[in-house]
């Protein structure tokens, strides 16, 4: 089990990875459904690493 400080690294480096994700895409807002499908998206590819 990791400590505090690898949860908060992880966390982070979640979220960044949003963010990239976003920023990158080519709409300027996203619907709930559509966050979803990239969250979704998002978990499954990190099931696979």
């Amino acid at each position: 089990m990791g400590t505090e400080k690898e949860r908060k690294d992880t966390q982070k480096a979640l979220l960044y990875d949003l963010r990239l994700i976003f920023s990158a895409g080519e709409k300027e807002n996203y619907s709930r459904t559509e966050i979803v499908e990239l969250l979704d998206k998002i978990a499954l590819a990190k099931d696979q690493e």
